[in-house]
């Protein structure tokens, strides 16, 4: 069987959603029909802020916190509202939002330049100043990713 490679699924999935620019998701904020999905690291989103208005459900949850059947399922995902997702680069999110129209989700896309796009934009980003339980500031992240020599 031949090997298929991450590249090789991010084209699959990129070929089979919808892919929208800055200047297009902005367009949809202002309108106020949509939910911005930050589907990065808390960590991430922590060190780098994110996408004004952006809900944050990580690229590991996604699935099961958008899927009703899923035990982990949060309320405030249905299949009748728009969402679309964002990652780094706009990899993440292109399988993240294919996964997502596989469960059924038929009013969802990815920002296709990501956050970096959005940032290289000089869009606003807001500041996100917890990481839930487990980091309580931006310094508490950069600790965590320091190797310990000992």
């Amino acid at each position: 069987m031949q090997r298929t490679s991450i590249n090789d699924l991010v084209a699959k999935a990129k070929s089979e959603i919808e892919e929208l620019s800055v200047e297009e998701v902005k367009g949809e904020m202002s309108e106020g029909t949509v939910t911005l999905v930050d589907i990065r690291d808390f960590r991430e989103r922590l060190l780098e802020g994110t996408i004004p208005g952006a809900v944050s459900a990580p690229r590991g949850m996604i699935e099961w916190w958008f899927d009703p059947d899923s035990p982990y399922h949060k309320e405030e995902f249905t299949f009748d509202s728009r969402y679309v997702l964002f990652c780094s680069l706009g990899w993440r999110s292109a399988l993240a939002t294919s996964a997502l129209k596989d469960l059924g989700f038929k009013n969802v896309a990815h920002l296709k330049q990501g956050f970096k796009g959005w940032i290289n934009a000089n869009e606003t980003v807001e500041k996100v100043t917890s990481g839930g339980k487990w980091f309580n500031n931006h310094d508490d992240v950069k600790s965590s990713l320091e190797i310990s020599k000992d």
